[in-house]
């Protein structure tokens, strides 16, 4: 068996050149321009890469990686693991976001990584040229356009030096954080994760037959641990072929994913939670009509919480077209175990229960809980009393701790945070376990997720971290106390998880509290990419704090709902 990606690549390519790797629906229909990359082609690019990578002395450095969606991204991805190089995906430069939220995101990654060089397409490069003034850094830093580099440059290719322990690429969270994390994954990590997600997704070589190899289609976004270790890079391990498009093609008309599935029949095809209820907005009868999902064997669901009614509403509203119940798959993971951890049993319907334990209660809005199914092999999952340092007994919520070939083999240069998060030991001896932060319960060996012992926030499968949106709204406006604001989240009905800002305002601003409010809705909008379901602002000294002098987010949301936050102005932005 190939102990690397790089010798997967250079296998595909011996035995099936010819053979379609990716296809990329460049306006997100399928009757549109399709642009295709054959095994024989995948490799010759990615040596190419990797070759002029390896003249440039760069093997061991790290490369940020700024492509806009389609092919040339996994070529540059693969072309970096040829060359020893340390691939750093991460987000282009795009649209008026630019300014902030894209700015500050790669300045901290550039910082954190110490990024060497930076691949991309022409456009990307052209953009990098006029933010200069605002990333000094890139006057330092080296830039390949990768679509200029022609294919001759492969001659120059040399297999590179990499084992199991060697590091492969740095999988940064995709929230905005003021102090980012670098999950550093290793070759041995990508190629046991694989073999979890093969496993768990049921890619059988019978299933591959059955599907003619067609595998995935995916708009997931590839620089992020979902769309790139599942579509991506499960296709090349098992040498199939998966057809891709762009996330914002998705968003413009989500029923363009239905269309491309119906379209190409491939056995796997998921995304986080919100995606289905973006579908089941579009579910017109003429869409119906014109959808077979019969052959969809297995509709993932991660990246946040999975909802029972998300699955029973999708499952009766596309039975017509074929879809059945048993397809949905919950499966729960993170970029600090690669990506899989757990995924429920294939073709079997999901398994929902109405409570989630001794002393859980489950919101009214989301009263039932889903199973994220059973760890994958070779991974243990544990319960955990993180204050006692002991496993639950089943059935008792705690928090969920994990060991495993597919954990990743800490943070990048922050040896503190790997302590912490990926050396926890139990006390009876065990040890070597991820802190994942998560909340759960095992039942019959199924995981549960109940929630998370962390504060981060997840929104249309995306983290955020609260202290980063209440620094932003604290520097709106100077009546807004400093240090006295909760951001966290709510449920929200079919919408999911919503983000909710409680902020102490002073009363002699009180003529401006609803321009106060609209300044912060507008402000996270624009730094995080967010829509706030609600700003209250609140009288002084009525935050929860600690004796120290900590936030308490989690006793201002209890508030929140029961109504008895001290509100002097608030700013809710749902519809009806």
């Amino acid at each position: 068996m190939s102990d690397s990606l790089v010798n997967v690549m250079l296998t595909q390519e011996e035995r099936q050149p010819d053979r379609i790797a990716y296809r990329y629906l460049a306006t997100g229909d399928c009757d549109g321009e399709i642009q295709e990359l054959s095994y024989g082609r995948l490799g010759r690019r990615s040596r190419a890469i990797g070759g002029l990578l390896q003249e440039r002395g760069l093997a061991g450095s790290r490369a940020l990686l700024l492509y806009p969606p389609g092919v040339e991204f996994i070529c540059g991805y693969l072309g970096c693991l040829a060359a020893g190089v340390i691939a750093v995906p991460g987000v282009p430069p795009q649209g008026r976001s630019q300014n902030h939220r894209a700015l500050t995101r790669m300045k901290r990654l550039i910082a954190d990584a110490d990024v060497k060089v930076i691949l991309g397409g022409r456009q990307v490069m052209a953009a990098l040229d006029g933010m200069e003034e605002h990333l000094p850094q890139l006057a330092d830093i080296a830039r390949v356009v990768t679509d200029d580099i022609p294919e001759d440059a492969e001659n120059t290719w040399r297999a590179p030096d990499i084992g199991p322990d060697s590091v492969a690429f740095l999988q940064y969270t995709s929230g905005s954080t003021s102090a980012p994390r670098g999950v550093t994954v290793t070759h041995g990590n990508l190629m046991d994760n694989q073999r979890v997600l093969t496993h768990g997704f049921g890619h059988s070589p019978d299933a591959l037959a059955e599907h003619d190899g067609d595998l995935f289609v995916s708009w997931l976004p590839v620089y992020h641990d979902m769309g790139l270790i599942a579509p991506v890079l499960n296709t090349l391990y098992l040498g199939g072929t998966s057809t891709l498009f762009s996330p914002l093609h998705f968003l413009q008309r989500p029923e363009r994913w239905l269309s491309a599935i119906s379209r190409f029949r491939p056995h796997t095809s998921g995304a986080p939670n919100f995606a289905y209820e973006l579908c089941l907005r579009h579910a017109t009868p003429e869409l119906l009509d014109g959808l077979d999902l019969r052959p969809w064997r297995v509709a993932f669901n991660g990246a946040e919480p999975v909802r029972a009614a998300t699955l029973r509403r999708f499952s009766d509203t596309f039975a017509p077209a074929g879809f059945r119940r048993a397809a949905f798959l919950p499966c729960y993971g993170l970029a600090e175990a690669t990506l899989m951890v757990s995924g429920s049993a294939v073709g079997a319907p999901p398994t929902l229960i109405g409570r989630a334990g001794p002393g859980a209660r489950p919101e009214p809005a989301d009263a039932e809980l889903v199973s994220c199914g059973r760890p994958g092999p070779g991974m243990t999952v544990v319960i955990v009393d993180g204050d006692r340092q002991e496993e639950c007994p089943e059935g008792d919520v705690g928090e969920i701790w994990i060991a495993g070939a597919s954990v990743a083999r800490g943070y990048w240069r922050n040896a503190l945070a790997t302590r912490e998060v990926f050396r926890a030991s139990l006390k009876d001896g065990r040890s070597g376990f991820l802190r994942t932060g998560d909340l759960g319960f095992l039942r019959d060996g199924e995981l549960f997720v109940t929630g998370r012992l962390k504060d981060l926030l997840v929104i249309d499968g995306r983290n955020h971290y609260p202290q980063d949106l209440e620094l932003s709204a604290e520097l709106c406006h100077p009546a807004l106390r400093p240090g006295c604001t909760a951001a966290f989240s709510v449920e929200d009905g079919a919408l999911g998880e919503q983000p909710v800002v409680v902020a102490e305002a002073a009363p002699e601003a009180a003529p401006e509290f609803d321009r106060i409010t609209a300044l912060i809705r507008s402000t996270i909008g624009e730094a995080h990419g967010l829509s706030v379901r609600d700003v209250v602002l609140v009288s002084p000294g009525t935050i929860p704090k600690t004796s120290s002098g900590k936030i308490q987010r989690r006793a201002s949301r209890a508030a929140y709902l029961e109504g008895t936050l001290s509100v002097v102005g608030s700013s809710n932005g749902t519809t009806g």
